[in-house]
């Protein structure tokens, strides 16, 4: 079944806030897509209507397993064509976003999974979310935030879990990338700054705030 532009918008966006709720209301679905209220009860009607979704008036909603299945697609295509634009086209991690917001709504299957193979079956986008496979099985596993690693202990970026333009734009700025090599030297009382070393020698100093946004594996 082919769904709409807005439908799928709709759709991924459920996923991603029922991960945080479990139930998703109304106004929470609003505020987050912009949009009346009104707007979206007319639209978990429809998704309802074509089994997407448990939906009860004023009880809040969520993607049953077809639905689940239709989020995880849209997934998996705009964190491939994530991938491609940064692997290929060398798009920064900052800019691949809001590209791939577009190029999500191809949803031609064979045109997908060409992609997928020809980027070598990739298991994570730049920014670190992993990417679902063909089949819709994603790998959840547990990341740790940088400011919960002991000093001196060397670590891997494998992801980032504020993903606005800002953020990336400041990880940019301080050279840390998806796969760079971390250690934090020293934490600061006053502020909660953290001085780190990034790469072989780079020393710098990152805001709390910042760190609490890495998300980091142990070096092996």
């Amino acid at each position: 079944m082919n769904y709409s532009v807005s439908e799928e918008n709709y759709i991924k966006t459920i996923f991603h806030l029922q991960k945080k709720e479990g139930t998703v209301t109304t106004n929470e679905l609003a505020g987050e897509l912009k949009t009346r209220p009104a707007s979206v009860t007319d639209m978990m009607k429809k998704l309802k209507a074509k089994k997407l979704l448990h939906y009860q008036p004023y009880q809040g909603f969520r993607l049953n397993n077809d639905g689940t299945k239709v989020a995880l697609a849209i997934i998996r295509r705009h964190r491939l064509w994530e991938y491609f634009l940064a692997e290929k086209l060398k798009f920064t991690w900052d800019e691949v976003h809001e590209v791939a917001e577009e190029l999500e709504h191809v949803s031609n299957k064979k045109l997908i999974d060409k992609l997928d193979a020809f980027l070598g079956y990739p298991k994570n986008d730049p920014h670190g979310d992993p990417i679902p496979d063909a089949n819709g099985k994603i790998d959840t596993g547990k990341k740790i935030r940088l400011p919960e690693i002991p000093l001196h202990t060397p670590c891997i970026v494998s992801g980032v879990s504020n993903q606005s333009g800002e953020i990336l734009e400041l990880l940019e700025h301080k050279k840390i990338r998806i796969g760079t090599r971390l250690e934090i030297r020293k934490k600061f009382d006053f502020d909660e700054s953290l001085e780190i070393k990034s790469g072989k020698q780079t020393i710098t100093t990152i805001s709390r705030q910042l760190a609490e946004n890495i998300l980091i594996t142990h070096e092996a």
